[in-house]
């Protein structure tokens, strides 16, 4: 049973990796919570497979158990949606003792993340993450977030959950195209600092768990060094610039994330050779492992859309949007770029919009 620690300047919190290990939270939460209530936030899809099994663990424990299951999808995750927790948390009881429990994938863990780092200026939070993505990236590091009608991922805040708790065996409940899109996630982690991991992927000779454990290794090495995302951390964004602007500019609809990241991987390839920083032939052996997977790596929406959602995007400090390129596969670059350097060179790339 692998065990990650993730150290953060508020303490540590371990990040478990184990088949079957859902049935264990109960256990787990109570060594960390002094409290007796436990929220479980999740989503309608997966609500039916295992909300029934945590709340049985959490009661075991000797916790009272209240849930809310949301609407699946990028557009529950907004003002709305948070309120309601609000005043669900409210209904139940929550104190600052108690504990909130994030039982989904990135929306569900961002909007619960974000409700429990702002109710009563904060409530312990467990995060357990049941997508490919969300086990490999969106549930460590601390990140929690809603949209807002002009960007993705606006109004959050840095907060760290006590304990992430992994079970590689509620993926098999997956549709093939959702785990489709976590590997756009694991394909970052290759391009930004694991030449072998990428190797591994294109040849598909990888391992789950192998694959969990070094993407996780990697996410919790850059934000020990910089937790608050204004440095090395960026490079996490790889592909999120243009990928987020995609979701934004399409109505968080047409594209889910992993399938906008990937097609802002390999714009922000075929940038970089615009621009003379990345080796040549990268953005098509990005295309090709993306390929493998059946991700899309373009689109035809409009370039001036596109541009405006860059511009209101968080990379945004001063004037100046921060690119993440690569100067080859395995090693990522952050990249200043003025607004007309942006302009010019998205538009050279995006000509057939």
């Amino acid at each position: 049973m692998p065990e990650i620690l993730a150290k953060t300047s508020m303490g540590s919190y371990e990040i478990t990796i184990a088949n079957l290990s859902l049935s264990q939270v109960g256990k787990r939460a109570r060594s960390l919570i002094k409290g007796n209530k436990a929220f479980v936030v999740t989503d309608g899809n997966v609500a039916k497979y295992y909300l029934t099994k945590v709340k049985e663990s959490l009661e075991s424990a000797g916790f009272k158990v209240e849930s809310h299951v949301i609407e699946p999808g990028e557009e529950s995750k907004n003002e709305k949606s948070l309120f309601i927790l609000y005043d669900k948390f409210h209904d139940f009881g929550v104190t600052r003792l108690d504990l909130v429990v994030a039982l989904g994938g990135g929306v569900v863990g961002d909007l619960a993340g974000f409700a429990a780092a702002t109710y009563l200026r904060g409530i312990p939070l467990i995060q357990l993450p049941t997508t490919l993505l969300a086990q490999v990236d969106s549930s460590v590091g601390g990140k929690t977030a809603i949209d807002l009608p002009y960007g993705k991922n606006l109004v959050g805040s840095f907060y760290h959950p006590m304990a992430v708790i992994m079970d590689p065996s509620v993926l098999t409940t997956l549709p093939r195209t959702v785990m489709n899109e976590g590997m756009a996630e694991v394909i970052k982690y290759g391009c930004i600092r694991d030449l072998d991991l990428f190797d591994q992927i294109k040849s598909n000779r990888m391992d789950l768990e192998w694959v969990l454990e070094r993407c996780i290794h990697i996410k919790t090495t850059v934000v020990a060094k910089d937790e608050r995302d204004t440095g090395e951390r960026m490079l996490l964004n790889f592909g999120h610039t243009v990928g987020h602007a995609v979701e934004k500019v399409a109505g968080y609809r047409n594209f889910s994330h992993g399938q906008a990241v990937a097609i802002g991987m390999v714009t922000a390839c075929e940038m970089g050779e615009v621009l003379g920083v990345t080796k040549e032939g990268t953005s098509e052996k990005v295309k090709a492992c993306l390929g493998k997977f059946g991700l899309p790596t373009e689109c035809d929406l409009p370039v001036d859309e596109i541009l405006t959602a860059i511009r209101s995007d968080k990379k945004t400090l001063s004037e100046t949007i921060y690119f993440i390129l690569l100067k080859e596969i395995g090693e990522g670059v952050l990249y200043p770029m003025n607004a007309a350097t942006l302009n010019q060179t998205l538009r050279e790339v995006l000509k057939h919009a």
